[in-house]
């Protein structure tokens, strides 16, 4: 039987520190107990892989790193407090520069404050005497003798200083997921001054986030392909969507569903997060995929195909206008919908583009005659933009470019979602089909997305028609039924 052998203090200090160099992981939970004295510390393989490809940063293997996790996988505190000071401790490169950036500049500055103090404490100090410069040891920014600094700044107002880590956590709020406004400026911050905020080639770019959106930061970096090592841990585990990455990570999970941090979010919590959020929030927030599987306000299951339409039909073409020929810009689009006899609802065509103002005159003139030359009478239905000049311009297509045709306008009312809201409740009915057609694809595409996809013009004017065949239209001058028999 082995004796029981008391260690001198100093070489307990002396392995701790060796453990410590070799793993992120072992640095984390030991300074664990310094952070967040009053609270167990509940670790589990998420987080040790999120600190595997944080070492991989360190090492020069990875320069640019994404982070899909869930809220509440403490990664904000292993990214923007903890991996910054064990770089300038236990792995001995004090030289380092941080900058570390948020949605919210409070964020950042949060997690600045909580690296200083951790690096401050005895604890760390006894075993890696980083000093830090008494004239540059701020909230917003501190640095240590050896030229090693960390500045916290808001994301989409970063000026100033370059570094040789550039940390971007959670750069869109969860409000932000549903604003056009918002999801441009993280664009353009992320494409236009994030880059240039990195001292070389061989400096690193990390995010870490949750999904919101397509066009999310996240969303950003897969669709333009950009060489980024993608770590992506869904709450749930999905086997299609398996995680594996360059440095040899592979998700263990096993079983469809199973769960990706039991030890912190046990079935029941995760079940009660999933009822609170809703599908669209637990897709995004929880499953790390802007929009449920399966679909989001639509599913594409709903939607069967008929090769012919039924005699008899009525029909209204109803459309979403755009004015530019910008390939990433809304585009102009009109869906043509019929109601059977039978009351099922047809989407018999789309006609889509992006065009300028002449060009979507053209277009809808084109399509008008289209209509009539297949179906007869056709109704048409198109939004009036608000204020006067909004009203001018639909009376001039009505005056100008649709003469004839059995057309009229009227001012959107309520937001893109609310207005589907009638023609999902019929399509999970199982009463909306699509007629057989080259465009049948790219609608079903973008349904399937809404309203989290990049795109929403198709499902609008397919809105549109959907509430002109089913509501009984103003016959007055002022709901904007001027016909175009001018």
């Amino acid at each position: 039987m082995l004796k029981k052998r008391n260690f001198p203090a100093v070489d307990l200090i002396a392995l701790e520190r060796e453990a410590c160099r070799r793993s992120l992981a072992t640095f984390a939970q030991r300074a664990w107990h310094v952070l967040e004295p009053a609270t167990p510390l509940r670790w589990g393989w998420a987080l040790s892989a999120m600190c595997d490809h944080l070492q991989a940063v360190s090492r020069g293997e990875i320069t640019r790193l994404l982070m899909n996790v869930p809220p509440g996988t403490m990664k904000s505190l292993l990214t923007g407090v903890i991996f910054p000071a064990w770089e300038w401790g236990p792995a001995g490169k004090p030289e380092k520069r941080f900058l570390s950036t948020a949605h919210m500049q409070t964020l950042a500055i949060r997690d600045n404050l909580k690296c200083r103090r951790l690096i401050q404490l005895e604890w760390f100090q006894s075993r890696w005497p980083v000093q830090l410069q008494d004239d540059n040891n701020a909230k917003l920014r501190f640095e240590n003798t050896a030229t090693g600094f960390r500045e916290a700044m808001a994301f989409t107002s970063m000026t100033g200083a370059r570094g040789d880590r550039v940390l971007l956590d959670d750069p869109l709020s969860a409000a932000d997921g549903n604003s056009d406004a918002a999801l441009l400026a993280a664009e353009l911050a992320f494409l236009e001054t994030l880059p240039t905020r990195i001292n070389n080639d061989h400096s690193a770019i990390i995010v870490v986030m949750q999904r919101l959106h397509e066009r999310d930061t996240s969303g950003l970096i897969l669709s333009k392909g950009l060489p980024y090592t993608h770590l992506c841990l869904p709450m749930r585990f999905e086997p299609d969507r398996r995680c594996e990455t360059n440095i040899g990570f592979r998700d263990p999970r096993i079983k469809d569903g199973e769960l990706l941090f039991p030890e912190r979010f046990p079935e029941a919590q995760v079940a009660e997060l999933e009822r609170t959020l809703g599908s669209y929030a637990t897709a995004g927030q929880l499953q790390q995929r802007p929009v449920p599987r399966g679909g989001g306000l639509f599913k594409r299951e709903w939607f069967g195909t008929i090769p012919a339409l039924p005699v008899g039909c009525r029909f209204v073409r109803g459309w979403d206008l755009a004015a530019t020929e910008d390939a990433e810009a809304a585009a102009t689009a009109g869906v043509l919908m019929a109601q059977a006899p039978d009351g099922r609802f047809i989407v018999a065509d789309v006609a889509r583009a992006q065009l300028g103002p002449m060009g979507v005159e053209r277009l809808m003139r084109a399509t008008a005659e289209q209509d009539r030359a297949a179906h007869g009478a056709v109704r048409g239905s198109f939004p009036q933009d608000p204020g006067q000049a909004g009203k001018a311009q639909a009376q001039h297509l009505l005056r100008h470019v649709l003469t004839g045709f059995d057309y009229h306008f009227s001012p959107e009312s309520g937001d893109k979602e609310t207005r589907a809201l009638p023609l999902a409740a019929q399509a999970e009915a199982g009463n909306v089909f699509l007629l057989e057609g080259p465009w049948n694809a790219q609608f079903l595409d973008e349904i399937a997305l809404f309203p989290m996809g990049k795109w929403k013009d198709q499902v609008d004017a397919a809105s549109r028609a959907f509430t002109e065949l089913t509501t009984k239209r103003q016959a007055s001058s002022s709901s904007g039924t001027l016909r175009g028999f001018f």
